[in-house]
Formats: C-alpha cells, structure tokens, sequence
C-alpha cells in the first residue's frame, strides 16, 4: 500500500468520526431531551438540548475539517483542489463560529464572563 493510500484512508477515517459524533451526539442530546423536558421549565429543557446538540456538531464539523485537510493536501495537491479545499474550510468554520455563538451566548475568542 502507498502512501498516499494510507493517508488518503485516515482522511476518509477521520471524516467518519466527524459524522458519527455528530449522530451520536444528536442521539445522545435527544434522548436526554426527551427523559428530561418534562421535568425541567420548557424553556432550560430547550436551551440545554440546543446547547448539547450544538456542540456534537461543532465537534463533529472539526473532524471534517481535519479530514478535508489530510486528503486534500497530501493526496491531492492541485491548485483547484487547494482552492476548493479552502472554500469548504471556511463554510465550515463559519458555521462553527456561528454554531459557538449559539450555544455560548459570547464569540469564540471572548473570554467568559465570571460572576462575582
């Protein structure tokens, strides 16, 4: 097996992972949503699974960054590759971005607010 063979699989690899966090992740936060909004205010039992659902897919689209990177740039190093490789990174850092603003209430770079 080649090289890039090997690389090309853990980039296929590691995009898997990206998917199956966010489906885990969705599982996981819709059961707990589901055990528990009847317990809780309507209002925190929504936020809390927003919040939990938000950040299986941000974790998950990391991993799909990663994934595009290893395979674009190692197995495919054209320009156009490169270029679409690029476009997707920053879709997918926008929704990151935006997915962080959501579920924290505060831009990624800020620091978070301690209560005195």
């Amino acid at each position: 097996m080649k090289f890039t063979e090997i690389i090309s699989i853990s980039g296929y690899a590691i995009e898997a992972i990206g998917v199956l966090v966010v489906v885990v992740g969705s599982c996981i936060s819709s059961i707990a949503f589901i055990r528990t909004f009847r317990q809780l205010p309507e209002g925190i039992a929504y936020c809390t699974y927003r919040r939990q659902l938000g950040r299986s897919i941000i974790l998950g689209l990391e991993f799909l960054i990663a994934g595009d990177i290893i395979r674009t740039v190692v197995v495919a190093d054209t320009l156009e590759n490169v270029a679409v490789l690029g476009l997707i990174i920053l879709i997918r850092t926008f929704l990151s971005v935006t997915l962080h603003l959501e579920v924290e209430g505060r831009w990624p770079w800020q620091t978070e607010k301690k209560d005195t």
